[in-house]
């Protein structure tokens, strides 16, 4: 599908009146993680892990009340990222004026440390915009999906919080398009996030233009695994997140995330770096592992290479957390 354009010579701007000053919006939307091993750019899945926001139309300006992750760093101006997600939605109807707002946000997602914060704050931005419109103005959800994707430039991470699950994405005629996956019940994600981060921009120029066919080949082949082994074969999970295509480049620029990955998988745990990094996600299989998954991280981050960081010492968050299953949510306030 084709973005929504708007011929500014031809069509009139719509007015920011057509919201009504008090008029609000609640967004939740649930953390993801893309990649899962080998499904580089094409798979992600939903976590139950949260932010939330109320937006609020206003008389004029633009203010904020940011608690929570990043508080003190993120812009609150135009620049932030809601913000700028909202604009983007605004602009595909002809709202071209950025009306006044009261941005409310908790934020519990980790920023710059591969949980789709990003993508996170790009839905939740289209999301409130869309809610806040009058009701034959909004977007479908098949505009929605492109918007998000285009400002994030590609869907693995947005469409997971759009959607939950674990999401299928591609790209055919000029356009994105995805397949949620329900995930077996059996599969219990466990996230360890440590306190550095590697900007994704650093992460993905280590990734070399070319790989060797048979890599590609291989990874080819445990990516179509891991769709069966997340939504039907749990056993499987283990083989099905091996990846050769880019977590074995990118381990230089965060070695004690790739060494626990390394020890862990070792053990028969099946974990794979979150996105692009640092976080480290394990896939396990039931209640009883994931128990055993939360010790032998205790265990190993205890080491000198996974909790030091350029020779500096560096703490991991540990949290067990469920696979979303419903994507963004949108409530109307009164």
């Amino acid at each position: 599908m084709n973005l929504p354009i708007i011929d500014d010579s031809n069509e009139p701007a719509l007015s920011p009146d057509i919201i009504p000053v008090g008029c609000a919006v609640s967004v939740r939307v649930p953390a993801s993680s893309a990649n899962l091993g080998p499904g580089y750019d094409s798979l992600g899945l939903a976590l139950a892990h949260y932010d939330d926001l109320t937006i609020t139309r206003t008389e004029s300006g633009l203010t904020f009340e940011v608690t929570g992750e990043g508080a003190d760093k993120v812009p609150q101006d135009a620049s932030h990222q809601v913000v700028k997600a909202m604009q983007t939605a605004w602009k595909a109807v002809g709202l071209l004026e950025l009306p006044g707002l009261h941005i409310k946000a908790h934020n519990r997602i980790p920023h710059s440390r591969g949980m789709g914060s990003s993508a996170s704050a790009i839905v939740a931005g289209v999301t409130a915009a869309n809610g806040l419109l009058p009701e034959e103005l909004r977007l479908d959800d098949d505009a929605v999906l492109q918007l998000c994707s285009g400002m994030e430039g590609h869907p693995d991470n947005v469409a997971p919080s759009l959607y939950g699950q674990l999401v299928v994405s591609y790209a055919e005629d000029g356009g994105w398009h995805c397949l949620p996956i329900a995930a077996h019940d059996r599969v219990l994600p466990v996230v360890a996030i440590p306190d550095y981060e590697v900007p994704t921009k650093i992460a993905r120029g280590l990734i070399p233009e070319t790989v060797p066919h048979r890599e590609a080949a291989i990874n080819s082949g445990r990516a179509a695994l891991l769709t069966q082994a997340v939504s039907t074969y749990p056993d499987f999970l283990l083989p099905a997140t091996s990846d050769l295509l880019h977590q074995p480049y990118r381990a230089v620029a965060m070695k004690p995330s790739a060494a626990l990955v390394s020890a862990l998988r070792g053990q028969g745990y099946a974990a794979v770096i979150s996105g692009a990094g640092p976080t480290v996600m394990v896939l396990a299989n039931g209640k009883e592992e994931r128990a055993s998954v939360l010790d032998a991280i205790e265990r190993l981050t205890s080491t000198s290479d996974i909790n030091e960081y350029e020779s500096s010492p560096i703490s991991w968050r540990v949290l067990p957390v469920d696979i979303d299953t419903e994507g963004v949510m949108l409530t109307h306030e009164e």
